[in-house]
């Protein structure tokens, strides 16, 4: 067998620097990925193979939206280790770099990390392919991209008309996580939160007991980048709530 240079020889873990891609991709132009029909044509088995075998019935109740390379998700797979998660990516090159990443982390960690998965897709077209009605019980959209011309405000994955899919998806208290380094994203994040019926904002209380509040900063390559420059992040975490 000759050794595999993409990966660590000690730790069979994917090397990042192979899987480098453009850090922005056009989220509005169509890539050739397969897409599901429906919820129920996701297909559980490939993506969560030894879970699906104790209970065939378990549904993703966690996505992160435009995944990266994966930190966040693997930060939490230990931490809910009954919820099946999933990361949305649509470079190619950094959806494979966390494929490898989580089959590198399964081999050397028997029994865990089965519960999370990633998909290269375009999260801001197909949502409502991938999940059901009320299915999420939180949805993750960590230092996205921030579109800066006006005219490309509509490519933002926060955004009035993307809320009400979110809303769709979101069971009543599941909770949105959005965090950026870019203050004018920030607030345009908040003010399309906070003026949507479906969604009020989390209290000081519930956000400083969240153990997921944390983990939005230091768990990702973006967030400890940040960090390491003494940046300033800007956060809008907020409830799905029943409207009357």
């Amino acid at each position: 067998m000759g050794e595999n240079p993409t990966h660590n020889k000690k730790t069979g873990l994917p090397r990042k620097r192979f899987y480098r891609a453009r850090a922005h991709s056009n989220p509005l132009s169509d890539s050739h990925f397969p897409i599901p029909i429906c919820p129920s044509e996701v297909d559980y088995c490939l993506h969560y193979p030894e879970l699906v075998k104790v209970d065939a019935s378990k549904k993703i109740q966690f996505a992160d939206v435009g995944c990266g390379f994966g930190g966040l998700l693997i930060a939490l797979a230990p931490l809910f280790p009954d919820n099946l998660m999933i990361g949305m990516e649509l470079r190619d090159k950094v959806t494979e770099y966390v494929k490898e990443r989580i089959l590198g982390l399964r081999m050397t960690n028997p029994g865990q990390y089965q519960n999370i998965s990633v998909v290269r897709t375009n999260s801001m077209k197909y949502i409502p392919n991938y999940f059901g009605k009320g299915q999420l019980k939180k949805m993750f959209f960590l230092f996205p991209d921030p579109h800066f011309k006006e005219k490309n405000h509509r490519r933002r994955v926060i955004s009035p008309f993307l809320l009400d899919e979110y809303a769709y998806v979101l069971a009543v208290g599941g909770i949105i996580y959005t965090i950026t380094d870019v203050e004018e994203l920030g607030e345009w994040m908040k003010s399309c939160l906070e003026e949507h019926p479906m969604f009020e904002a989390l209290t000081t209380e519930e956000l400083e007991a969240d153990p997921v509040v944390k983990l939005l900063t230091s768990a990702t390559e973006e967030g400890q980048k940040v960090a390491r420059n003494g940046g300033q992040t800007f956060q809008a975490i907020y409830r799905r709530i029943a409207t009357h």
